[in-house]
């Protein structure tokens, strides 16, 4: 079971990203995602210094995969996928249908991304042909539908692609054109500022009874809780599971690197570090569930 860092949801000054990489490229992982996924206003590293970072961490021997934007809708954001995908040397996280087609025409391997929305083997299937290695299920996708999806494919003697489990990290819920920090600090999205990088884990959004709800990180909607399934790892194994994603924090991410890499080599189950994710239980995501 590998373990990949998933990309940096959140909008962090350029050293502190940079140094961030540059300490991640010594922790145990196999798979390193790069780039913006979230914001196309997000430049503090832009285009050509993502892909000088990509090929800087891939001489670690770790495998780079250059992400691409969730919600795309200009032309200058299609332009940056264009050249992410003709760069060649890197797999990319598709997370918008364009960069399907993108991959698919000129013959780049792509993960799926959480936001592609598969539900089904036919759209797995379909995607393969175009190019997938491997599927990264959306937050809501819980063992029960992933257990089923692969036996459709067994039914049919399809082959499965890579599965990449969110196994750590706040679970990206929604986005929308609107940039919700922006509205928040009541500021017009095309003058925020960039206030996003005040918020380097997203900006807490509680209920009207102060009880933490969610976190808004710009045109992107968060759960509250940092979830994780390590508990469930003896699952993950035996539902044929191949790589564990762990998505970027501003705080501990060495520690949590460390504690996954000692359970995916380990029979016995990791005491939980996070909270409970619901969604994979097939219940509702903030609703409580029992400990195995």
């Amino acid at each position: 079971m590998k373990l990949s860092l998933g990309p940096l949801q959140y909008f962090w000054p350029r050293e502190q990203t940079l140094a961030f990489y540059r300490e991640a490229v010594e922790w145990p992982l196999d798979i390193i995602y790069l780039g913006e996924t979230v914001c196309s206003k997000r430049r503090e590293l832009g285009t050509r210094d993502w892909i000088a970072l990509a090929a800087e961490l891939a001489r670690s021997g770790k495998q780079v995969v250059l992400s691409s934007l969730a919600l795309i809708e200009a032309e200058s954001e299609l332009g940056v996928l264009q050249r992410l995908v003709d760069h060649g040397d890197c797999w990319i996280e598709a997370n918008d249908l364009s960069a399907v087609q993108l991959c698919r025409e000129r013959g780049v391997p792509f993960v799926a991304g959480p936001t592609l929305n598969v539900y089904n083997h036919h759209a797995l299937a379909m995607l393969m042909a175009d190019g997938l290695r491997r599927w990264v299920p959306g937050v809501e996708q819980g063992h029960q539908l992933l257990r089923e999806l692969r036996e459709a494919m067994q039914a049919e003697d399809r082959p499965m692609p890579e599965l990449e489990v969110i196994a750590f990290g706040r679970l990206p819920l929604a986005f929308s054109a609107r940039c919700f920090t922006a509205r928040a600090l009541d500021v017009a999205k095309d003058q925020c500022g960039f206030r996003c990088i005040d918020y380097p884990d997203g900006m807490p959004l509680a209920t009207r009874e102060g009880r933490p709800f969610l976190r808004i990180n710009g045109i992107q909607i968060q759960g509250e809780e940092i979830t994780d399934l390590g508990p469930e790892l003896p699952a993950l194994r035996e539902l044929g599971v191949d790589v564990l994603r762990l998505y970027p924090q501003v705080d501990g991410m060495a520690e949590v690197m460390a504690h996954f890499d000692l359970a995916r080599h380990s029979p016995v189950a990791p005491p939980r570090i996070g909270a409970r994710n619901g969604y994979w239980h097939g219940e509702p995501g903030m609703r409580p569930v029992a400990e195995a």
